[in-house]
C-alpha cells in the first residue's frame, strides 16, 4: 500500500478518498470537482480554510490540476498492486511451506494444518487427520457445547463471588465486633486496675500525711528542747566565767540555782525519733499476685462441677458423683485393652499399622495400676464450655485420654497425640502437661486443648465430622498413685 503521508496528501478533505478530477482554488487547496460543486451549492467558501470565493462557480470555471490527477492515478494503481500482493500472500499462506502443496488436512494430534504429503510423513506417523471443513465444523460444535456451559459457570461463579464477598464483609464485621468486645473487656480490667492503683496510691498518701504530721510535731519539740538546752549551756558557761566568789554567790542567790536544776534534768531521754509507718503489707512485695487474685472477683468465675457416671465397674465415684476416686482394691496388673499403634507419622493418608499389631498391652507385672473410665452425665448441646482434668505427673499415669467421645487428646508410651475421625496427629511438646484444660465451642464446632497451668495452647481440632449423637466430657486413665480427679466446668 501507498505510504500514509503520501495517501493523505492525495486525499480529498470532503469525500476522504483519493482525488478524482482534482481542481485547485485560488487559496491553494484542492478538492474533487464534483465534491467542490456540491459544497458550493450551500456555501461560497473554501471547505478547508473558509476563504471567501466567487458567488457563482460552474464546472467550466474550475481547471483540472493535472499534476495531482497524475499522482492520484498512480496512488490508485499502487493500492491495487498492494491488494493483489496481499491476496497472493494469503494464497501462499494456504500452501505447505515444506512441500509446496495446498493445506487440505487438519492434524488433530498436533492441532495444525497439513498437506497430503505431511500426512504420510514420519513426523505425523500415527496421528489423526480430518478434512479442514470437517475439523472446523467439529471444533465449532465443541466450542458451542462449551459455550452452552459458560452461562451456567458464570452463574455459579457469580454465586460464589457474591457468597465470598458476603463472607469477606461478614469477616470484617466479625473482626470489628470481636475487636470491640476485646476492647470493652480489657477496658473493664483497665478501669479496675486504674481504680486499684489509685486506691493504693491514696493509701500511701494517707499514711504519709499521718507520719509527716507526727514527725513534724516531734521535730518541733526536739528543736525547742535543743534551743533551750543551747541557751542553758550558754548561760551556765557565762556564770562559770565569774571569777569573783562574792559576785558568783550573789548571782546564785538571785536564781542561778534554778538553772542548775534545769541542767540536771536530761531532756533527750524524754524524746524519740518517730519511725515511718508506710507499708502496703503484702501489696508491697506481692502486689501483682494479690491484684491478680482480686481480678477473679471482677470476672466473677462460677465453678460448677459435672455430674459423672462410671463406664466400668472398676470406676469409683464420690457420693455426690462429682469426683473420680481411687479404689481401695486397685486393679490387678492384667491385660488392658489398647488400640493398635501406628507409625510415628500418624498421617491418615500415609499411616500403616505395624505388622501383627498387639490388641492387648500388658502392664508391668509387679506395678499396681489403678484404672478409671468415666464420662459426664451432663450433655453439651450449645454454647461454649470449659473444663479441666488433673492427669498427674509422668510416672503416675502411663496412659490417659481426655476430650469428648470421638475427639480426644491421648498420652501413651510417652507420646501425646490427638485422635479424631480424620486421623491421628502427633504433637511435640517440651513437657507433658499435668492438668489439661478443654474448651468446647459448639457454635464454631471446635475443640481446643490447653495446658491449664499456664494456659498454653496445645492443639485445636474441628468437631464437624463428629459422629457422636451427644457430646459429654470423657476421661480414661491408668495411674499408679491414688488420686482424686475432678471434672470441673467453668463459665466466665
Amino acid at each position: 500500500m501507498a505510504s500514509a503521508s503520501f495517501t493523505d496528501d492525495l486525499t480529498c478533505s470532503i469525500c476522504l478518498t483519493i482525488f478524482t478530477d482534482p481542481v485547485t482554488l485560488l487559496c491553494g487547496h484542492s478538492f474533487c470537482r464534483k465534491c467542490l460543486i456540491c459544497f458550493w451549492d450551500t456555501q461560497h467558501q473554501c471547505p478547508q480554510c473558509r476563504a471567501s470565493l466567487a458567488d457563482a462557480c460552474t464546472s467550466e470555471d474550475l481547471c483540472t490540476n493535472f499534476v495531482l490527477l497524475s499522482l492520484a492515478e498512480k496512488a490508485k494503481q499502487t493500492d491495487v498492486i498492494d491488494k493483489e500482493h496481499i491476496t497472493a500472500k494469503a494464497e501462499v499462506a494456504d500452501m505447505c511451506p515444506e512441500h509446496d502443496e495446498k493445506l487440505k488436512l487438519y492434524c488433530v494430534t498436533d492441532q495444525q494444518l497439513t498437506c497430503i504429503i505431511c500426512r504420510d510423513g514420519e513426523r505425523h506417523e500415527g496421528h489423526t487427520f480430518k478434512p479442514i471443513k470437517e475439523a472446523s465444523a467439529s471444533l465449532k460444535r465443541e466450542l458451542e457445547k462449551r459455550l452452552d456451559r459458560i452461562p451456567g459457570d458464570i452463574k455459579t461463579l457469580e454465586r460464589l463471588f457474591n457468597t465470598q464477598a458476603e463472607n469477606l464483609n461478614a469477616t470484617k464485621d466479625r473482626s470489628c465486633q470481636l475487636g470491640s468486645q476485646i476492647s470493652a473487656q480489657f477496658e473493664e480490667l483497665h478501669q479496675f486496675l486504674r481504680k486499684r492503683e489509685e486506691k493504693l496510691k491514696n493509701e500511701v498518701t494517707r499514711q504519709q500525711n499521718v507520719d509527716v504530721e507526727q514527725m513534724t510535731k516531734m521535730l518541733n519539740a526536739i528543736e525547742a528542747e535543743l534551743s533551750q538546752s543551747r541557751a542553758l549551756q550558754a548561760k551556765a558557761v557565762s556564770v562559770l566565767a565569774i571569777s569573783d566568789p562574792e559576785t558568783f554567790l550573789k548571782g546564785w542567790a538571785k536564781g542561778n540555782n534554778v538553772m542548775l536544776q534545769g541542767a540536771s534534768r536530761p531532756k533527750a531521754s524524754d524524746l524519740s525519733v518517730v519511725e515511718t509507718s508506710l507499708s502496703l503489707g503484702p501489696y508491697e512485695s506481692h502486689l501483682k499476685f494479690f491484684v491478680w487474685k482480686e481480678i477473679f472477683q471482677v470476672i466473677e468465675p462460677r465453678e460448677v462441677q459435672l455430674t459423672l457416671k462410671g463406664e466400668e465397674s472398676q470406676t469409683n465415684l464420690s457420693v455426690d458423683r462429682r469426683s473420680v476416686l481411687h479404689r481401695t482394691n486397685f486393679r490387678s496388673p492384667t491385660a488392658v485393652p489398647r488400640k493398635p499403634r501406628y507409625t510415628a507419622s500418624r498421617n491418615l493418608s500415609q499411616r500403616e499399622p505395624q505388622k501383627n499389631p498387639p490388641s492387648w498391652s500388658y502392664l508391668e507385672r509387679f506395678t499396681p495400676w489403678y484404672h478409671v473410665f468415666a464420662t459426664s452425665a451432663n450433655v453439651f448441646t450449645s454454647g461454649q464450655h470449659y473444663w479441666e482434668i488433673e492427669v498427674g505427673q509422668i510416672g503416675q499415669t502411663g496412659f490417659w485420654e481426655v476430650g469428648i467421645q470421638d475427639h480426644i487428646l491421648t498420652f501413651d508410651d510417652g507420646e501425646l497425640f490427638t485422635d479424631c475421625p480424620e486421623g491421628e496427629t502427633l504433637l511435640t511438646l517440651q513437657s507433658i502437661p499435668r492438668k489439661i484444660g478443654i474448651y468446647l465451642d459448639l457454635s464454631s464446632q471446635k475443640l481446643s486443648f490447653y495446658d491449664s497451668t499456664n494456659m498454653a495452647h496445645i492443639h485445636t481440632v474441628s468437631t464437624k465430622s463428629s459422629r457422636a449423637t451427644s457430646m459429654s466430657a470423657m476421661l480414661k486413665m491408668n495411674y499408679t498413685t491414688p488420686n482424686i480427679l475432678p471434672f470441673t466446668v467453668c463459665w466466665y
